[in-house]
Formats: C-alpha cells, sequence, structure tokens
C-alpha cells in the first residue's frame, strides 16, 4: 500500500514496469547513426568542392557573419550543458523540481540560436550572397560554397526546431508530473539535442574559418 502511493505521489520512480533504458537510447542512437549518414553526403560534397576549388570557398567563407556563427556556437554550447543539468536534475529526486525549468531554458536558447540564425539569412540576403542571379561572387566555387552553406544550416536549423518542440513538450508534462516523461526518457531526449549539437561543432569551422586568417 505504502508503495502504491509513492508510485503515484512520484510515478517516475515506479520501478519494475518501464522497460529498460538501454532500448530508448538504442532506438535514438540507430536514428542519429541514419542521420548522420544523411549528413554525410553533404559533407562528401563540401570536401569535394573545398579540394576543387579551394580559393573560391576561401572567399566565400570571409563573407559569412563570424561573430553571429560564434556567438550561436556559444549558445548552442550552453544549451548542451543545461539539457545535461537538466538530465542530472530529473534523475535526483532531490532537485527534480528544477527539470522544468532547465527544460525551459535549453528550448528558449534554441529558439535563440534560430532568431539569430535568421538575422543572418536576411544579412546574407541582402549581401546577394543567395545562389542564384546576380550572385555577388565570381570567384570559382563560390556558389557552391553558399549552396551548400544554406542547405546544410537549412537542416540543422531544422532538425534543431525538432527538438525545441521536443524538449518543450518534456518540460510541459515534468511541470505538470506526466507519467510519460520519466527521467529515462528525458536523457533520451538530451541525446536527440546533443547530435543536433555536435552536428553545428562540425558545420562551424567549415563554413565560417575556412582559411580566414588569407
Amino acid at each position: 500500500m505504502n508503495a502504491n502511493a509513492a508510485a503515484r505521489e512520484h510515478p517516475h520512480d515506479a520501478g519494475g514496469r518501464e522497460p529498460p533504458r538501454e532500448i530508448g537510447q538504442l532506438g535514438m542512437w540507430v536514428f542519429i547513426a541514419s542521420e548522420i549518414l544523411f549528413f554525410g553526403g553533404l559533407f562528401v560534397a563540401y570536401v569535394y568542392g573545398r579540394s576543387h576549388w579551394p580559393n573560391g570557398f576561401a572567399q566565400a567563407s570571409r563573407h559569412t557573419d563570424v561573430v553571429l556563427g560564434t556567438l550561436n556556437t556559444g549558445v548552442l554550447l550552453t544549451s548542451s550543458a543545461v539539457i545535461a543539468l537538466a538530465v542530472a536534475c530529473a534523475e535526483s529526486p532531490a532537485f527534480r523540481r528544477w527539470t522544468a525549468r532547465l527544460l525551459w531554458l535549453t528550448a528558449a536558447l534554441g529558439v535563440i540560436f534560430i532568431v539569430i540564425k535568421g538575422m543572418e539569412y536576411r544579412k546574407e540576403w541582402h549581401e546577394h550572397l543567395f545562389p542564384g542571379p546576380g550572385f555577388e561572387l565570381d570567384a570559382g566555387g563560390a556558389q557552391l560554397f553558399f549552396m551548400l552553406y544554406f542547405v546544410m544550416t537549412a537542416l540543422h536549423a531544422l532538425h534543431l526546431a525538432i527538438g525545441i518542440v521536443g524538449v518543450s513538450l518534456f518540460a510541459w508534462a515534468t511541470g505538470q508530473a506526466k507519467s510519460w516523461a520519466p527521467p529515462r526518457r528525458i536523457d533520451i531526449m538530451a541525446l536527440y539535442w546533443h547530435f543536433v549539437d555536435v552536428v553545428w561543432i562540425f558545420l562551424y569551422p567549415l563554413l565560417y574559418l575556412v582559411e580566414r586568417h588569407s
């Protein structure tokens, strides 16, 4: 009777009825592996273009906004630290009340990233850096660079937007003590968020730091 009451008070702590955490983690790792293959094709195209038109890629990279790119990198790294702290709080009954707040903060940082990226896109639009008629740069390979730049960053933003929705749902569910949002599922959501951040860690030097000193 006491065990049942405890389970009702803390539904996440009810033992023996939830499948092992490793099952959910395995499913997320399989999904991440498929996404790595997807982004891998774009990285191969980047390597091909960089090896054939190094000067054009370097010139195009110097027209990206390294300040905004660096700021967004800091935002995402901070969000990864915050969601890791949220997972730790979710697994500790003494600090569980902080979980929802930290998840909301994670989602807010994701929104900030997308807003900054939108500002960057607007700036590049006015500078005629979108591939197509009227493209500003005439160096060979520069237009290919920006084509890859917009495709990769837009896909990354899409994955981040999905992560924002997921984290926000878990933040709401945790605040409402919903039984479908136990710590193990928050941990799996955090794994997806870290994956999105790692993709950006690769995109940042490839797109913003290509021989920028030259």
